[in-house]
C-alpha cells in the first residue's frame, strides 16, 4: 500500500449485521436483568452498615454462648447451669465486640 492511499473501509458481510443485532439484543437483555435484580438500587449507607454489624455482633454472641453452654451442659451432664453461664458469657462478649467497634 503507498503512503498516498488512504486504508479502505472494511467490506460489511450479513454476518456482521447478525452480530450486530445480537451485540444489541445482549446489551438491552443485560440492562433489563439488571433493572429486576435491583443491582442498580443505592447501597447501604455507613450507618446501615455499622447498624447490621453491632446487631450481628450481638447476636452471634447470644447464640455462640447459648450453644456452647448448651453443648457443656449436655457433656458435663449439669442442669442448665452452663447454659445460663454460656448465655451471660455470650451476652458479655457482645457487648465487648459492640463497644470496641463504637469506640472506633
Amino acid at each position: 500500500m503507498d503512503e498516498k492511499e488512504t486504508p479502505k473501509a472494511p467490506i460489511r458481510t450479513p454476518e456482521d449485521a447478525r452480530i450486530d443485532s445480537l451485540e444489541e439484543r445482549l446489551r438491552r437483555a443485560q440492562a433489563k436483568e439488571a433493572e429486576r435484580t435491583g443491582s442498580k438500587m443505592a447501597k447501604p449507607d455507613k450507618n446501615e452498615r455499622l447498624g447490621n454489624r453491632v446487631f450481628s455482633l450481638l447476636m452471634g454472641g447470644l447464640i455462640g454462648g447459648t450453644v456452647i453452654g448448651y453443648a457443656a451442659d449436655r457433656i458435663f451432664g449439669t442442669d442448665g447451669i452452663l447454659l445460663v453461664v454460656g448465655l451471660v458469657l455470650g451476652i458479655i462478649g457482645g457487648f465487648y465486640s459492640i463497644i470496641k467497634v463504637a469506640s472506633k
